[in-house]
């Protein structure tokens, strides 16, 4: 009996054979499929997860930034106090109130300079501002002011002048500023450039306040720029070097009693000064030195108001601390005996005669100074 299946009829109904070896194969590749993708079905959902993060951290930082914004404009923070320090002279009233004022629309975690700066923009006195706040209600703010040392002359208009140049305006003219005379002057708020200018307004910048009250001019004269005093004397600067040695060194000699009367003062050479007397007048003896010493101008403090000026030229100035030096270690008495060698030699009457008598200022041994 044939059993092949060749010629048998195919029953209706019945899969063949290759259909059954077939759905094995599509279930085995549709799991070697899924295998193949679970990496990246994992890499969306880590990624998903990921963009989530992100999108909580945006809004948690703009949920602070709000909170940040709205912290530092409300009144927790609201300055409610206001210490202004530095600011002198006829403005500081208004400059004090109008810093106040502005400060005060203010926070301690939002102060700004800028708005303090235009505050006081029409006080052409301030020169900078520094403001520091001090939580949660307090504003710190210091003043650093251009005071006018001079008072600047042109024709008949005169205005106020400070020592880097800045030409202040009339309104801070006071009498006690010493004069100086000009060509040209700029309108309020500007510079003045001319060396023949700032030169002078230096020399009265460092000016220590004991003296600068007793100036009364500045000039140009034989000797270069001269500051007269409100009694006569006048100080031979030369130029606008070393101005702060060349103050200290004048302090030093008319401290001294024995420079009592004397009609100027060379500082030209900071360390080798030289006083002069007019003509038919000598150095005061030792017996009426002690007398004299309470007239002289700034000689009633003695070697203590020498320390006071040198201090307070060392505040202002501390680069200057060798150039006051060779002033400070030469004595009066010193300054005395070189004066004759720093007075330059002139002819005729008035300084001239001043000049042989220099050698004298200082009572000699003998006399028993």
């Amino acid at each position: 009996m044939d059993r092949s299946v060749a010629g048998r009829p195919q029953t209706a109904g019945r899969m063949p054979p290759f259909g059954r070896l077939a759905l094995p194969r599509l279930l085995s590749t549709g799991r070697r499929a899924v295998e193949a993708a679970r990496p990246g079905l994992a890499l969306l959902a880590r990624r998903r997860r990921l963009r989530i993060a992100l999108a909580a951290v945006v809004f948690a930082l703009a949920l602070l930034s709000a909170g940040w914004m709205l912290l530092r404009h409300s009144p927790l923070v609201a300055v409610q106090h206001v210490r202004v320090s530095g600011v002198h002279g006829p403005e500081a009233r208004a400059i004090d109130a109008a810093l106040t004022t502005a400060g005060r629309r203010m926070s301690t975690l939002d102060v700004r300079i800028g708005a303090l700066r235009a505050a006081v923009a029409p006080f052409r006195v301030v020169r900078e501002l520094h403001a520091s706040a001090s939580f949660p209600h307090g504003l710190r703010i210091s003043v650093v002011e251009q005071l006018p040392v001079a008072a600047l002359t042109v024709g008949s208009v005169r205005s106020a002048v400070a020592a880097d140049g800045v030409v202040l305006g009339p309104a801070l003219l006071r009498s006690s500023l010493p004069t100086l005379d000009g060509s040209f002057l700029p309108a309020p708020g500007g510079r003045l450039r001319s060396q023949a200018m700032l030169a002078p307004l230096a020399v009265l910048g460092a000016a220590p306040p004991s003296l600068a009250r007793l100036v009364s001019r500045v000039f140009s004269g034989p000797k270069g720029l001269t500051v007269a005093m409100s009694s006569g004397l006048q100080a031979y600067f030369g130029d606008g070097s070393r101005p702060h040695a060349k103050w200290l060194s004048l302090a030093r000699v008319l401290a001294d009693s024995s420079s009592s009367g004397a009609s100027y003062v060379d500082v030209r050479l900071p360390e080798r000064p030289a006083a002069g007397f007019p003509a038919g007048t000598a150095p005061p003896s030792s017996g009426a030195a002690s007398e004299a010493s309470s007239t002289a101008e700034p000689a009633a403090g003695g070697e203590s108001t020498v320390q006071a000026l040198a201090a307070g030229l060392a505040r202002n100035n501390p680069s200057t601390g060798s150039s006051p030096g060779g002033a400070t270690s030469t004595s009066p008495s010193g300054a005395g005996s070189s004066s004759s060698s720093s007075e330059p030699s002139s002819t005729g009457g008035g300084e001239g005669s001043e000049t042989g008598r220099e050698e004298s200022q200082r009572p000699s041994p003998e006399r028993g100074g």
